[in-house]
């Protein structure tokens, strides 16, 4: 296996018992961004000097006795909303063309302090205002989407152009493109990764997470990463922890949730039928199956729009009036759109959002977690605008990828997206796992416990 095909608990393993160099990480995985790249587009900038000093800096430390721990020395592409010193932060837009970050975010700043060595910025749809990422192609068929906002970090971590990845997620922008690309997407708790010094879509619905090849690099990254900021208001005041679930794969005891309405509703047979028998497994493991009634299911997608949209323009006002002209045409409607709605309609998707979180609280009293698709179908072709159901429904693409994602985030509930398989196509599938506020570890282990029974995935298929 070449050093660009390790997952993150093997790399890290290779460099602290020293059968791996970072440097020679660090050259594999650049030799691979050379290779895809081109094809791919999933790197606004590759900084491959920079990473091969950082690299070589790892080494030394290494050599010399200072090892920090499984994030030292191992490849990481970053968002283009998430500042790192120095370095451009156009959040995939004109509007942000010459801006250069002062200082580093709290994650950008974490990740240096683990030693990771940063690879460069990966795309985003603009602002992260979207689901598809344009220009950049998915990493197992290049005439399909990406997914979005977060496509550059899913493609870089699928194709091996980084060990793993930083996203955002407002409504699935880490889970869509993880599930679209075959990897592992985690949107943890709301607060519970700092979002200082990252570029805000919807302040009350923005998430940082991780996009990795398992469950188990997902749960390195998260311990790394998750501690209080006081700079980011919404930040938790949760102590350190150790997310890394055990090697086991026996959940007796594990109460899964398995919906009966609205996460199985116009979704495609081949999903379906795969994260059905993903459960199947969850329940082959000791689980035990608890049909559940999604509640509110008639608001879910109102309140998100209603609260997106309105906090979207707010953090636009200012750019909006002065150079409308430099925003996408997409993205330019969605912020004209808000500047429509009234307070009044703002303050009624907050008080939906408060009920909803009480009733999911409510839900999640009688079981541990809710095993559900990611999203409702495979990746669509690029210029895709529709999907149209068997029952002759017709669905925007980005409705669809956003309607079973967006709970989590009005919520604010971790949810973890592991793939579960491929359509007769070849494209990856996602089941998502949710559960109860800051549950994180429940999620991993049954994350960790299905994927250790799943043959090893190997990375996207395009060469």
């Amino acid at each position: 296996m070449r050093p660009y095909e390790l997952p993150l608990t093997a790399a890290a393993e290779a460099i602290r018992t020293r059968q791996l160099s970072p440097v020679e990480l660090a050259d594999s995985v650049l030799e691979r961004i050379a290779h895809r790249e081109p094809q791919l587009q999933a790197y606004v900038t590759v900084a491959a000097e920079r990473a091969r000093e950082a690299a070589r800096a790892a080494e030394r430390d290494i050599v010399a006795g200072h090892y920090r721990g499984p994030l030292h020395g191992i490849p990481v592409g970053v968002k283009d909303l998430i500042d790192v010193a120095g370095t451009a932060t156009s959040a995939g837009s004109r509007v942000r063309a010459d801006h250069r970050a002062q200082g580093d975010s709290t994650v950008a700043a974490r990740l240096a302090a683990a030693g990771a060595v940063l690879l460069g910025k990966t795309q985003t749809h603009e602002f992260a205002y979207g689901l598809t990422t344009p220009g950049t192609h998915n990493a197992w068929d290049t005439g399909r989407v990406a997914g979005g906002s977060s496509g550059g970090s899913a493609v870089a971590v699928a194709a091996g152009m980084a060990t793993f990845a930083l996203g955002t997620d407002t409504g699935g922008s880490i889970r869509v493109p993880s599930a679209l690309n075959g990897v592992v997407g985690l949107k943890p708790t709301y607060g519970l990764l700092p979002r200082h010094g990252v570029t805000s879509l919807s302040w009350s619905l923005d998430h940082v997470g991780p996009i990795t090849r398992t469950v188990e690099d997902a749960a390195l990254v998260l311990t790394a990463l998750a501690e209080h900021d006081p700079r980011d208001p919404a930040s938790l005041p949760t102590p350190a922890t150790d997310y890394r679930p055990d090697a086991g794969t026996d959940l007796t005891g594990l109460r899964v949730g398995v919906p009966r309405n609205y996460y199985f509703d116009h979704v495609d047979p081949e999903v379906e039928a795969a994260v059905r028998h993903a459960v199947g497994q969850l329940q082959a493991l000791g689980a035990r199956l608890v049909e559940v009634e999604i509640p509110m299911t008639r608001y879910i997608q109102a309140t998100h729009w209603g609260l997106m949209v309105p906090e979207a323009t707010a953090y636009h006002e200012a750019t909006l009036r002065t150079v409308p002209e430099l925003y996408q045409a997409d993205v330019r409607i969605l912020l004209e759109a808000g500047e429509l709605m009234t307070a009044g309609d703002y303050l009624r998707a907050q008080r939906s959002r408060t009920l909803m979180r009480q009733e999911w609280a409510r839900m999640l009293r009688e079981v541990d977690l809710i095993a559900a698709p990611t999203v409702p179908a495979t990746a669509v072709r690029a210029g895709q605008e529709t999907i149209t159901w068997a029952d002759g429904t017709v669905e925007g693409v980005s409705d669809a990828y956003v309607r079973l994602s967006s709970p989590a985030n009005i919520t604010g509930i971790p949810s973890l997206s592991v793939p579960v398989g491929q359509d007769a196509a070849g494209l990856p599938i996602g089941m998502q796992l949710l559960g109860r506020p800051l549950q994180e570890s429940v999620l991993l282990r049954a994350g960790h416990a299905y994927e250790r029974t799943q043959p090893a995935r190997d990375l996207a298929r395009v060469a």
